[in-house]
């Protein structure tokens, strides 16, 4: 099963100064050596941007391109809408990306890894699952088995 990848945790993996064997960038490796990565590109726009050195940003593009975006449609953004809505009524707020990531989890039953804890408060109200790494074992959600 492929594995929604947020931003923070490409974040955390791409830092210069991250320590290696932190758990979710173990996770993220092993997840790409399993070839079970899957990224849109609003999250890939937010990985792209604010990169000072072109030299940096056209090697990091170059590195992304291994990872095709899935392609979104309009009723992935129409549910991120009424989990953005359905969310704030429960006095839970969160970011438009952090919304249709969570539409389109739902949409292909795709676990979210995540460092963002914001992610905990959406699966009180939404039908989403988080992908824990597997060296650190169910604190942050429910784990997957495939």
């Amino acid at each position: 099963m492929k594995v929604m990848v947020d931003t923070g945790v490409w974040s955390l993996s791409l830092r210069r100064n991250v320590v290696s064997n932190h758990p979710v960038v173990e996770e993220l490796a092993e997840l790409v050596r399993e070839v079970r990565v899957q990224l849109i590109g609003p999250v890939r726009q937010e990985i792209l941007s604010g990169i000072r050195s072109q030299v940096q940003s056209d090697g990091l593009r170059s590195r992304l391109r291994a990872f095709p975006d899935l392609q979104l449609e309009a009723p992935d953004y129409e549910c991120a809408a009424e989990f953005f809505d359905l969310s704030r009524s429960r006095g839970v707020q969160g970011s438009n990306t952090d919304f249709l990531i969570c539409a389109v989890s739902h949409r292909y039953e795709m676990p979210v890894l995540t460092t963002n804890g914001d992610f905990l408060r959406f699966r009180e109200y939404l039908p989403i699952e988080l992908h824990v790494p597997r060296n650190k074992g169910g604190a942050n959600g429910d784990a997957d088995a495939g």
